[in-house]
């Protein structure tokens, strides 16, 4: 029994030595209103993922109205899935913002209303 603790606590202590010499790497996470943007930059534990890093970055204390387990995300403008995206030093992280509304309907309804503007004055 005692040789069993023994080796427990060794192996605890390994384990945090292993943890304290863990590698880090910087990464950036960013949002944006039109009125506002704030980039933070931090260190994390190689392996973190992006949903984790920008829980860690504290963002959503300046925007509460970032849901980071539904918010859509990418890095350098490239679509990424939060949850299983594993980042890389110097990544940055961009949390997007919900549409207001459908891009492919508004681009239809523009061209209806310049289609009916032409008519008109032909």
């Amino acid at each position: 029994m005692a040789l069993a603790i023994k080796w427990w606590i060794v192996w605890l202590k390994e384990r945090e030595n292993s943890m304290d010499n863990a590698k880090t790497i910087r990464v950036e996470v960013a949002y944006a209103l039109p009125e506002k943007q704030q980039i933070i930059a931090l260190d994390v534990p190689e392996g973190t993922l992006a949903v984790d890093a920008a829980e860690q970055s504290g963002i959503t204390k300046q925007f509460p109205e970032i849901k980071l387990d539904e918010a859509k995300m990418g890095v350098f403008g490239k679509a990424i899935k939060p949850k299983t995206h594993v980042l890389q030093e110097g990544e940055r992280i961009e949390i997007y913002r919900p549409l207001i509304s459908d891009p492919k309907a508004t681009r239809k309804a523009r061209a209806e209303k310049a289609k009916a503007s032409k008519e008109k004055t032909d």
